[in-house]
């Protein structure tokens, strides 16, 4: 396995540390800095936090939409929830997107460039749900309204959209919820048929792997004391080894063929390396892409290895099109 190369089930060759690029380099060192002149996340509440992303007044910059997304209303476990939509004309798949944001930030209309390019290159229809967010709405909240929307797809997705083909994926929480999300539709509704999930850095265990403790406060994006603010306000009273909070102590049998990126200056790294380590020893289909210097976030960015991490999700979801040719069951 090549650190920055997807490897696929069963090669042993072993890690090849490839070294992190001078653009890498200095692209984090920028944006450290640039972090450090805004307000710290942990002096924040969660409703100033979102409103100066919102309002284009944190270090992420303005909001770019697109006038390919069209809003719609799905079920959700509650009631209505807004979906934002890339649709195609006769899809591949259905892609149930699921956004980041540590289950607290994080909007379903801050993704639209990558959710438009995803859905073109792929020629699939992206719904990304709207899901309720803590601290307003602690877990299970956000899984709950997950689990809807995945249902609402197994019995909708065919008439709305053209096919009956689903994926699943996520970024950072949205990664964790989509594993979750997997776990109770195969649970509760005995459903197994997803193509494929594309999860990328999630934290899989909320009592903190290794690297997420020791990470300590380097702003790289997430560092410890972020991780557990957003778990405070996210998991509250909650037992923190409950399994779909912390989908690495799962059961993971009868998942779908995966894949899993992360970067090496990643708090979640560790979380990425052993939930791919426990979902291929579950007897599942598993890749895992590792890319040198990547922080959390780091695909979102316009850096070399963020353009090779999404081709590289690109041709994951599109391989599993081609190689998992049936219908859902």
């Amino acid at each position: 396995m090549t650190f920055g190369e997807p490897s696929r089930l069963g090669i042993k060759s072993p890690f090849v540390i490839a070294p992190v690029s001078a653009e890498t380099a200095d692209f984090n060192d920028r944006l450290e800095a640039l972090l450090y002149q805004y307000p710290l996340l942990t002096d924040l509440t969660p409703s100033t936090a979102r409103r100066l992303r919102q309002e284009g007044k944190s270090a992420f910059g303005p909001i770019v939409h697109s006038d390919q997304a069209v809003e719609v209303s799905i079920q959700g476990a509650t009631g209505p929830m807004m979906a934002r939509v890339f649709a195609v004309a006769d899809p591949a798949a259905v892609y149930l997107h699921i956004h980041g944001g540590g289950w607290v930030l994080g909007a379903v209309d801050q993704q639209d460039p990558r959710l438009e390019s995803l859905s073109q290159k792929c020629h699939i229809t992206v719904v990304s749900i709207d899901y309720r967010l803590a601290p307003e709405h602690p877990y299970p909240a956000g899984l709950d309204d997950c689990e809807a929307a995945a249902l609402w797809l197994l019995d909708k997705a065919a008439s709305e959209f053209g096919s009956d083909r689903l994926l699943i994926g996520g970024e950072s929480a949205g990664a964790s919820l989509s594993a979750g999300t997997l776990i109770r539709m195969r649970d509760r509704h005995d459903f197994r048929g997803w193509l494929g999930a594309n999860l990328v850095y999630g934290l899989y265990d909320a009592r903190l792997t290794l690297s997420a403790r020791a990470w300590g406060s380097r702003l790289l994006v997430l560092n410890t004391p972020n991780i557990e603010w957003f778990l405070h306000h996210y998991a509250g009273g909650s037992a923190l080894d409950d399994p779909l909070l912390s989908p690495l102590l799962a059961d993971l049998g009868g998942m779908p063929p995966a894949l899993f990126t992360v970067g090496t200056e990643d708090p979640l790294i560790d979380d990425t390396l052993a939930m791919h380590s426990r979902w291929v020893a579950a007897g599942n289909t598993a890749e895992l892409a590792i890319y040198p210097g990547g922080a959390h976030g780091f695909d979102a960015f316009p850096i070399e290895i963020g353009r090779q991490a999404l081709a590289g999700m690109h041709k994951f979801i599109s391989d599993c099109l081609v190689s998992r040719s049936g219908l859902p069951s």
